[in-house]
């Protein structure tokens, strides 16, 4: 469990070993090997080689790391949909498919009590994500997702 409570303001996830470990080792270790090609220039191929191939680490690393993302927002979605199921009323239930995405998971932040009004404002207002989390008044916080 984080030490701070989630909030609008605080509901950014960070790993600490990924985001201040990993990812700056792979972007010195990149930028080490782009220099050292300029640098030595002795036997280009394998410098262009070493340079090729830390950029392909570095691209799959992120590319992991947005698979990893994406299926959390599916799943975000999934759960929010099915919740949304069982809370709307009746006439509401069939404007669900309108919900995009991006506020499918931001409505995530919003209490039971709070999100069938909340989703009916989304859905008639077409508010963004971030007015959408900005008007959660009882914030639920997302410990799972990283």
């Amino acid at each position: 469990m984080p030490d701070t409570p989630q909030s609008y303001s605080h509901h950014t996830r960070w790993d600490p070993l990924f985001h201040f470990f990993v990812l700056p080792m792979f972007f010195l270790a990149a930028l080490t090997v782009v220099i050292h090609l300029f640098v030595h220039r002795g036997h280009p191929l394998h410098g262009i080689l070493v340079t090729v191939f830390a950029i392909a680490v570095l691209i799959a690393l992120f590319k992991i790391r947005l698979y990893a993302l994406k299926v959390q927002d599916r799943v975000i979605r999934l759960e929010e949909r099915l919740r949304l199921a069982v809370l709307l009323p009746e006439g509401l239930r069939s404007r669900i498919p309108e919900l995009t995405e991006r506020q499918l998971i931001a409505l995530r932040f919003a209490s039971d009590g709070e999100l069938v009004g909340l989703a009916q404002k989304a859905l008639n207002e077409k508010l963004s994500p971030d007015e959408i989390k900005k008007s959660v008044k009882n914030w639920q916080a997302d410990n799972w997702r990283v």
